[in-house]
């Protein structure tokens, strides 16, 4: 996937971006990160950190097939799965849904407006440590998440993903 610019993108979609590479770079074992709106549209995401990391002799496995919007769609899924749960107990809003699986774990947490942050992680990372780095994530990224910004991240990966069909299909 070609990655977003951050080249004329406001400070706030700058300091989002920044985050999330934080994010990635801070915790070991993280293999995909996805930032999604409340309608399930992936507004931010880790494939052009991972790309970087990964550009080494020992590349990691790739998130879910690869891509942050595979993992997107799981999240929104997920989160939508819980919210339902949630009102159907009666017990408040979700906060956090963590999957445990045989080799690897999926996190997603609620950041504002029911917009979530999902991360997939490897077998080897540390459950606490992707929680805390999560945390932090959102407390620091909720505040700004408003909807004019999740249109221009959502604009900024439209962009992109153009930019990418488009030289696709050139001859090189």
């Amino acid at each position: 996937m070609t990655a977003p610019s951050t080249f004329g993108l406001s400070s706030e979609a700058r300091n989002l971006h920044w985050l999330l590479t934080n994010l990635v770079e801070e915790v070991p074992g993280i293999l995909s990160v996805a930032v999604v709106s409340s309608d399930g549209l992936l507004l931010l995401s880790s494939d052009e950190t991972l790309a970087r990391a990964r550009s080494g002799p020992d590349p990691q496995r790739d998130g879910p097939r690869g891509s942050s919007a595979d993992l997107a769609t799981v999240v929104s899924g997920i989160g939508s799965l819980t919210v339902g749960a949630s009102k159907l107990m009666d017990y408040g809003p979700v906060k956090h849904t963590m999957v445990a699986m045989d080799e690897g774990s999926l996190f997603v947490m609620s950041i504002s407006d029911g917009s979530l942050l999902g991360v997939h992680g490897s077998a080897e990372c540390d459950m606490s440590v992707v929680a805390y780095h999560m945390a932090l994530f959102v407390g620091r990224a909720g505040h700004v998440l408003t909807p004019e910004l999740r249109s221009e991240l959502r604009k900024n990966l439209e962009t992109a993903g153009s930019a990418e069909h488009e030289s696709a299909g050139s001859p090189r």
